[in-house]
């Protein structure tokens, strides 16, 4: 056999096979979140064979080696669901992966059955077939079965970012300060994920070239996986958001009570919303417990006297904001006051910042830009403080 020359895309898809083996490895070992990660770590075995795969065909190793030709087929419908999975098992700890969720291994399952009589052909007779795919002749279940991959593709990228979408707002219900629970992560894989398929599908319907198609594909797949190489394992601990841990009994209105629009989710009528929303504007006056930078949904809620879910209800609809905004109001204003009165003069903007009970800087930037329209340096100089 002559010596195996890589040109630089087919190296970069070999080393990044060779990361894929090293993440799936680092990733089973890991003892928190284990169903996260160990989702994530089957993606990235699935990455590494699709990699290793494009250089098996791209360098005519597949001509030496025919019996493994076709062993990435069923790949791109995988990709999606556990990618899917993935964010679903990271933002909720409490997620478990069970006999349900093989639906979304369906349509692996459908094309594995009706390709398997290729994969049962001699090797001769494999390589024969890929002359002719190259040449324009694609065998009709495949022809039929290649373009539900890009359905799919895109239907789970879409699904995964209003999933991340609704997610996020669940973690600002019940977070004051989302920076160990933030889903910056999850967004950048699933927006590379989705860029991935949005490149390949456009190049499909472009009618490019299957050789440079795969090139283009390869080469993203690669920059993917040295991406989660460098920031997959550096990603912050992703909580569970309380209010799912606190279940609401129904409550009826006692006889006597005159009928009363109620809130679904947590029995509340509207004498008690208002009632909430008094005592609620009350202590964070007197209290101010939003200067504990880790204040959560259920803090508050335990000094009401109430519940996560009443509580949520009461800001949803009685205040408008989620609890992310209403208590980083509180401490936007805190930190206007301190400006005012000439504080700012002494010490820093960020002193002031964790003084409110900010976390940090950049969440401090963003809040204030948000609820005054300036940013803090700016606000400063309009007050000349």
């Amino acid at each position: 056999m002559a010596s195996l020359t890589l040109d630089w895309i087919q190296l970069a898809a070999a080393v990044g096979a060779l990361q894929g083996v090293l993440l799936t490895g680092v990733l089973f070992g890991q003892r928190h979140n284990r169903t996260a990660n160990r989702l994530l770590a089957v993606l990235m075995a699935t990455f590494t064979v699709y990699l290793a795969s494009s250089v098996y065909y791209s360098t005519g190793l597949f001509r030496t080696y025919p019996h493994l030709f076709g062993i990435s087929y069923q790949l791109p419908w995988v990709f999606g669901p556990l990618v899917y999975l993935y964010a679903v098992a990271a933002s909720d700890r409490a997620w478990r992966f069970r006999p349900r969720s093989l639906l979304h291994f369906v349509p692996v399952a459908i094309t594995t059955l009706v390709t398997s009589p290729y994969y049962l052909m001699s090797g001769a007779e494999k390589v024969a077939m890929f002359d002719r795919w190259g040449a324009g002749e694609i065998p009709i279940p495949f022809a039929i079965l290649d373009p539900t991959k890009y359905v799919s593709g895109i239907s789970y990228s879409v699904a995964t970012v209003l999933y991340l979408r609704r997610h996020r707002r669940q973690v600002q219900d019940s977070y004051s300060n989302t920076e160990r629970v933030n889903l910056i992560w999850l967004l950048w894989l699933s927006g590379g994920a989705a860029a991935i398929w949005l490149l390949a599908t456009s190049l499909k319907i472009s009618a490019v070239s299957t050789q440079l198609r795969d090139e283009h594909v390869t080469l993203a797949m690669a920059l993917l996986v040295y991406s989660i190489g460098y920031m997959g394992l550096r990603q912050p601990e992703v909580f569970r958001y309380e209010t799912a841990e606190f279940p609401v009994p129904k409550q009826e209105p006692p006889e006597e009570e005159a009928p009363a629009s109620r809130y679904e989710r947590s029995g509340l009528s509207d004498v008690e919303a208002k009632q909430l929303k008094a005592a609620l504007l009350a202590i964070m006056d007197a209290e101010q417990p939003w200067k504990d930078s880790e204040l959560t949904l259920a803090d508050l809620a335990t000094r009401l006297n109430s519940t996560p879910h009443k509580l949520s209800e009461v800001l949803n609809s009685q205040i408008g904001q989620t609890f992310y905004d209403f208590v980083n109001g509180y401490r936007v204003r805190e930190v206007q006051r301190r400006i005012h009165a000439g504080d700012a003069r002494a010490l820093k903007m960020f002193a002031l910042a964790l003084d409110a009970g900010f976390a940090s800087k950049s969440t401090f930037n963003q809040a204030f830009k948000k609820h005054t329209n300036q940013t803090p340096s700016d606000f400063r100089q309009a007050v000349g403080a």
